[in-house]
């Protein structure tokens, strides 16, 4: 069985590393006043915080439309795929994974024959990203399309992230959390600690300083006991080693580094920098 996998620009999977593994990445779209980029061919890691340093205001992201996934998925049953697997997005975060929904359950009806599975990852950023790259490698090995699925949503139900912000600001003006809380860790000048759960951004702690929030999230990373995988994801490589330092007591693997997208860049703000952890 051929099995492809799709996904979405915000499992901040470098393109490179992408098509190495076979997996097609849709992009989602960032809004800088009335100019557009698709995340991660017109804009990159580094020139996208380069403009959101410079920009007055705060930029607009917007998920991939139905047609583009249609357009995908059938591109990749042309190309002689038996099934497909499509990853995104927390449905929580972005109305991506319905996109993905809408665009498989309206294609035509000869392409219908082929099963498309669109899961939704409940997580963000590496999280999709190493589901992907699981799947990928699972579907070289001829893995059938139910098998590869079970094998990804066991991975994503292990999945846990936590990350830490320069300052809630971001979020609360991208209505992802609420502006109360964020209101208090900005008067507080905290580096609030947050994480994914159930798909959903929750506030976890406030510490007062950078140091205090890596080694807090070291100290919560080794509370969730043997680890099968862990990498970084940062907005830039200065906060990805600070974190990478606090957690090499508790980590003795190799940790991946990946660079924060556009899109979630865009709800987190810069110096963001989080641990995608994996549990055994």
């Amino acid at each position: 069985m051929t099995v492809r996998i799709v996904t979405d620009s915000t499992a901040d999977l470098p393109l490179e590393q992408a098509e190495a593994a076979g997996i097609t990445v849709i992009p989602l779209t960032v809004f800088f006043g009335e100019e557009s980029y698709l995340e991660g061919i017109e804009l990159d890691n580094k020139g996208f915080y380069e403009k959101l340093a410079a920009s007055k205001g705060l930029p607009r992201t917007s998920q991939p439309s139905p047609a583009a996934f249609q357009e995908a998925y059938t591109r990749l049953i042309n190309e002689g795929a038996d099934g497909i697997l499509s990853i995104h997005l927390s449905a929580k975060l972005s109305g991506t994974y319905q996109s993905a929904c809408t665009a498989r359950d309206t294609l035509p009806g000869d392409l219908k024959k082929v099963p498309i599975e669109v899961v939704d990852s409940r997580s963000a950023s590496a999280g999709i990203g190493g589901a992907a790259l699981l799947a990928a490698e699972e579907a070289r090995q001829g893995r059938d399309l139910e098998t590869i699925k079970n094998l990804v949503l066991d991975r994503l139900a292990r999945t846990r992230i936590l990350a830490v912000l320069d300052t809630l600001e971001y979020i609360r003006r991208g209505g992802r959390i609420g502006a109360a809380r964020a209101m208090l860790g900005n008067m507080l000048s905290v580096k609030p600690i947050i994480a994914l759960k159930d798909g959903e951004v929750i506030p976890v702690e406030q510490p007062r300083t950078r140091s205090k929030a890596y080694a807090r999230v070291a100290q919560l990373v080794e509370a969730m006991g043997p680890l099968a995988d862990l990498s970084i994801v940062e907005a830039s490589s200065e906060v990805g080693q600070e974190l990478e330092q606090a957690l090499s007591p508790v980590y003795h693997g190799t940790i991946a580094h990946y660079k924060l997208g556009a899109v979630l860049g865009t709800h987190t703000g810069p110096g963001t920098v989080g641990a995608v952890v994996v549990t055994q």
